[in-house]
């Protein structure tokens, strides 16, 4: 008999129904939370049965669990451990483990994708078309590769998984890929992806209104409250936000919050250690602690959602020839512009501050994460050209003091309103 103890996402579940072609009826699946996943296999461990074939996926065991499994194979037990976290790699060390975080070709591992190379190579599982197309949608879509190679598909894939019931999505697949052709999605799904993708984009839509800005420790976090969709939260609130350094999703309710970050030099499974919850480097999770609570729920209540900025704007706009102006909830204004010797300009309230920046970007991150400024509109921003008697500052002369350059109407008019 085979047993499969592994999580409850996309990954786990796709473990298990890659199990189900193996295996057939031989197997005996349980899906698991994270902090569920202990008491399984403690509760299997107390009255193991002799014979039984134990594989673990997409989780990692508590150090109680791996002492007691380790005692079990070195009495004849028969466990295999395969994970794709980075925080598991110690059990590298185990005969019964098989830990990898990325392919030599520099593909990131997923623990579906791992565990059907591990039982094809064992001669357990027969590959096919089929299969090989459905485990690649799972692996792009949990290490989130899906977004950058534009594959919507793994996307979607995951977004029906949420939209079925863990049994019902597993039958479905597992008559599918049976029939070893190519994958695809049914009419009846198809229809309901296209609703869930509508729903999707309104409740995006919605929390971006509720994103709140604070410090944590080093770093500048966006923190949203949801109960859902919490890739996708994470996705584009990261992208329409680069100056943060992550996003907390937190769930109260669940006593739970998700960490995603789009930058490559964040590691959200260390913060997320921090809190007893682990991940990948992009995107992990953690208990909703005392501590925790504190610094991404009570502190951040006191301070007002984050405005947006302006997007229909014709002349007000980013990286701009002719400068860009920003403001906060203190009214202060914030005007960019490049100067002769190329570099980035910050005027605070009128006057230049002390740093200037090599590009656009970091003189926007500068102001968006110490000050939560944002792009005004186009009436504002005409506005403040015209009170500042143009405002369009044409900069530095030999000593690079920044000047400003009087500009007859005409020349004005063109500047202004030629772009």
């Amino acid at each position: 008999m085979y047993r499969l103890y592994t999580h409850n996402d996309l990954d786990g579940v796709g473990c298990g129904i890659v199990a189900k072609l193996a295996f057939d009826g031989n197997v005996e699946i349980r899906y698991n939370s994270v902090m569920g996943l202990d008491f399984q296999v403690s509760r299997f461990l107390e009255k193991p049965k002799k014979g039984d074939n134990v594989f673990i996926t997409d989780l990692s065991v508590n150090e109680k669990n791996e002492k007691d499994l380790n005692d079990y194979v070195k009495s004849g037990g028969k466990v295999q451990l395969i994970d794709h976290h980075k925080t598991a790699l110690h059990f590298n060390n185990y005969s019964w483990g098989i830990v990898t975080v990325q392919y030599d070709d520099g593909r990131l591992a997923s623990a579906t994708s791992l565990f059907y190379e591990h039982l094809k190579e064992k001669g357990l599982l027969k590959p096919t078309k089929s299969i090989e197309e459905f485990v690649e949608l799972v692996r792009q879509y949990d290490t989130w590769e899906w977004d950058q190679n534009g594959n919507t598909e793994a996307k979607r894939l995951n977004d029906l998984f949420f939209m079925l019931s863990i049994d019902d999505f597993e039958e479905r697949m597992v008559e599918r890929l049976k029939k070893n052709e190519p994958f695809k999605f049914d009419d009846f799904e198809e229809k309901m992806l296209a609703l869930e993708d509508e729903k999707i984009q309104r409740y995006v839509r919605k929390k971006k209104r509720e994103l709140v800005q604070s410090f944590v420790g080093e770093y500048c976090v966006g923190i949203v409250h949801a109960e859902s969709y919490h890739s996708e939260l994470g996705n584009e609130l990261g992208k329409e936000n680069p100056h943060l350094d992550y996003i907390a999703i937190v769930s109260v309710g669940g006593k739970r919050m998700s960490l995603r970050t789009i930058h490559d030099h964040i590691d959200v499974s260390e913060i997320a250690g921090n809190y007893g919850g682990g991940g990948h480097a992009k995107a992990s999770g953690c208990s909703l602690t005392a501590d925790a609570y504190e610094l991404f729920v009570a502190e951040p209540f006191k301070i007002d959602p984050m405005r947006a900025d302006a997007f229909r704007n014709q002349y007000n706009l980013k990286d701009s020839v002719n400068g860009s102006l920003y403001e906060n909830r203190e009214e202060d204004q914030f005007y960019l512009y490049a100067s002769e010797e190329e570099r980035w300009i910050v005027e605070f309230n009128g006057s230049p501050i002390d740093v200037n920046f090599a590009t656009f970007h970091e003189a926007e991150n500068y102001i968006k994460r110490n000050y939560s400024a944002w792009l005004v509109r186009d009436e504002i921003y005409v506005q403040f050209l015209m009170e500042n008697v143009i405002e369009l500052k044409l900069y530095a002369r030999e000593q690079g003091d920044v000047a400003p350059y009087l500009l007859t109407n005409e020349e004005k008019d063109n500047q202004l309103f030629s772009h």
